[in-house]
């Protein structure tokens, strides 16, 4: 007689506090510190670039509230890849997790991986990416290996490693990380916000509502925008701050291992983006105080951060805009790999993923899928620049969104008796709001930023025949293992 080995559990060690750790350090990488100076080249006033930082936080405030209710009716690991299967249907869901897999979140973990990097050479000039460790020139294409990418891999392969070792280990890590950079956000805005000049205050917004575009150099273009024009601005403004804003939604894939995840999942969603839009639109403000509109559109390489602290703290400012950078990227990764590889093992247990991938370690974690998100984000380190792996996980992200904020409507009507512990905030309003601005925003960015946002989409659509292969290979499976 032979017995089962008895399969690990996905455990619930995590709470309010960790979910709410999760998000807010999920969201906050380097992008509050870097992609102020694009936005205001592209908007030209600071009372643009406060709104667009303003309408970005009510729209994620809002698909987080929305998404609250989602949490309460499928409180499984997984989040909105379950959110869109129920919805839906598999293959939607499907597309999400592909999508998730080869570019939003491993994508998102490259990004931040890299921007770790480049500001540890700030501290370590050896890891800058001006030293090339290794060059070639493969079938035509060059290659050059330098020593930011490489920082960026090893930082992934640690964080992946920690987190191979149980949800415990992941979320110690990303509550330190997370409370240093929330603590070490609110200095800097408080110490900003004392050193404020007056004169640069009130040349700031004196025209603060004077919508244009700025030249590189931080000179007026001397264009006047249209109407279309102008709102064609203001969503290539977007990018960044949707970027800086995103992974929100990582709490959701870690419901399996939350306690009393019908009630902590939303509140976690509604608390963690609260603090991240506080801290994001002060942190704005701020700039807008001892920076001029001109310094912060030409800061070099778009570090605006630095450009403020040197401002306020003199030349030691760099340092701590640095160290600042490195720890909130380093959580940042934490957060995004810890809960990512929950999405892959949902997947797996649908049959649409490696089979691996469906099953957890003695520490009852997903490895295999930890260690396959990290092979393909190491990759994408390798592979390109920040800015195009941004644009295109931006307009891909808000895709999904919209479709799960749809699905909120579509479980209304065709499961109007389903338990709901939240109910979406602001309903119906407020959503159709957030999913008239998602595809205001990708229309045009579409329009806008063609050159990133058309990979993204078509990435997406790769996935159906990856679908239907996997379907069909399930099907055979079933078939085998059902006796003659």
């Amino acid at each position: 007689m032979t017995t089962k080995t008895k399969q690990p559990k996905l455990k619930h060690e995590l709470g309010l506090l960790d979910g709410t750790m999760l998000v807010a350090g999920s969201m906050i990488g380097s992008g509050i510190f870097i992609v102020s100076a694009d936005i205001t080249r592209n908007v030209g006033s600071a009372g643009w670039l406060i709104a667009v930082w303003l309408i970005t936080g009510f729209m994620t405030i809002t698909a987080a509230v929305s998404y609250g209710e989602l949490s309460g009716m499928f409180p499984k690991a997984g989040g909105q890849y379950v959110y869109l299967k129920e919805a839906y249907n598999k293959l939607i869901a499907f597309l999400y997790g592909w999508s998730f897999f080869a570019v939003i979140q491993t994508g998102t973990i490259a990004a931040v991986g890299v921007a770790f990097s480049k500001f540890t050479a700030y501290l370590i000039p050896a890891v800058s990416d001006d030293n090339i460790l290794f060059s070639t020139v493969i079938a035509g294409w060059h290659f050059n290996l330098n020593a930011a990418q490489l920082v960026s891999i090893v930082v992934i392969v640690i964080l992946t490693y920690i987190n191979t070792k149980g949800v415990q280990s992941g979320k110690i890590v990303q509550n330190i990380f997370t409370f240093t950079k929330l603590i070490s956000l609110f200095g800097l805005i408080i110490f900003g916000l004392l050193a404020i000049k007056g004169d640069v205050w009130h040349a700031n917004w004196s025209n603060a509502w004077n919508l244009h575009n700025l030249k590189a150099d931080g000179t007026d273009s001397g264009v006047s925008l249209t109407m279309v024009a102008a709102l064609g601005a203001i969503a290539a403004s977007m990018v960044g701050s949707i970027f800086s804003s995103d992974s929100w939604n990582n709490v959701t894939f870690i419901a399996g291992e939350m306690h009393n995840p019908k009630r902590n999942i939303g509140l976690s969603l509604f608390l963690g983006t609260l603090i991240v839009t506080i801290i994001y639109v002060s942190a704005n403000v701020m700039y807008t105080g001892v920076l001029s509109l001109h310094d912060i559109a030409i800061a070099p390489k778009d570090r605006v951060a630095v450009s403020a602290a040197d401002a306020i703290f003199g030349n030691i400012g760099t340092f701590v805009i640095a160290i600042m950078i490195m720890i909130s990227t380093f959580g940042c990764n934490n957060g995004l790999i810890m809960a990512g590889a929950r999405v892959y093992y949902t997947m797996a247990k649908d049959g649409l993923f490696f089979k691996k991938t469906g099953t957890l370690n003695k520490a009852a974690v997903p490895e295999f899928g930890l260690w396959i998100q990290a092979l393909v984000a190491s990759l994408l380190c390798l592979s390109g620049k920040y800015g195009d792996l941004l644009d295109m996980i931006s307009f891909v992200v808000v895709i999904f969104y919209v479709l799960t904020i749809i699905g909120i409507y579509k479980l209304r009507a065709t499961r109007p008796d389903a338990e709901r512990p939240y109910k979406a905030f602001g309903y119906p309003v407020l959503p159709a709001i957030y999913i008239i601005m998602g595809i205001a925003f990708d229309i045009l960015l579409i329009v806008y930023k063609p050159q990133y946002t058309w990979p993204g989409l078509i990435i997406v659509l790769i996935g159906v025949p990856i679908y239907f292969i996997a379907n069909r290979n399930l099907k055979n499976e079933v078939t085998h293992e059902v006796p003659a």
